[in-house]
């Protein structure tokens, strides 16, 4: 899948999730409980299809992330 996701899913793999998710705003013009759904189902699809693209495994990920 091309056009916004690629960027999207770099900062995904690179867990940058406040750059994800200002993609998705200004992509999709999502509200930020949109944004954080999109960025969810996007994670867990990206989760099955390219496990070995992660950095970090799910227990991991995210971890010590505030906002």
């Amino acid at each position: 899948m091309s056009g916004p996701w690629d960027a999207i899913d770099g900062h995904v793999f690179a867990e940058r999730i406040i750059q994800a998710l200002m993609i998705i705003r200004d992509q999709f013009g999502d509200t930020v409980p949109e944004a954080i759904d999109r960025f969810s189902e996007r994670y867990e699809y990206l989760r099955e299809t390219r496990p070995d693209d992660f950095a970090k495994p799910r227990e991991e990920y995210g971890r010590g992330f505030y906002s």
